[in-house]
């Protein structure tokens, strides 16, 4: 199982990104229905699909590369909040690590300062 950042979704949509290359060889490497992302995560992706009229296309060819969205459940805000506070990230960080935890699942990522924080709660960073 591993939890995948924007910036990895990022890089694999965007072929002049840096990362698009290793982005593209982590999701080919994964399994089907292994990776998660938060829904927040996937809407902060599908951001720049909807400005230019492909939000659906573009959802649906993560969903074919076998991205899934995390289920939620009634102690994510609350979870949500304690991240927020003890790691100082912007909640839209909190919620990837969030899912990485939750789920006992690696993290994929380009942000340092994320993967900082995973790493002190033994989270592994692809």
């Amino acid at each position: 199982m591993i939890a995948v950042d924007a910036s990895v979704l990022i890089a694999h949509l965007n072929p002049v990104d840096p990362h698009h290359r290793a982005a593209t060889e982590l999701l080919l490497a994964g399994t089907p229905g292994q990776m998660l992302v938060h829904s927040i995560t996937l809407a902060e992706v599908l951001v720049g699909g909807v400005r230019i009229g492909q939000g659906v296309s573009m959802r649906d060819d993560l969903f074919d590369a076998g991205v899934r969205v995390a289920p939620h459940d009634d102690d994510e805000p609350l979870r949500l909040a304690e991240l927020r506070v003890s790691t100082g990230l912007k909640l839209p960080d909190c919620c990837v690590l969030d899912v990485a935890l939750r789920h006992r699942a690696a993290l994929a990522t380009f942000d340092n300062a994320l993967s900082s924080e995973a790493a002190k709660r033994g989270v592994p960073v692809a």
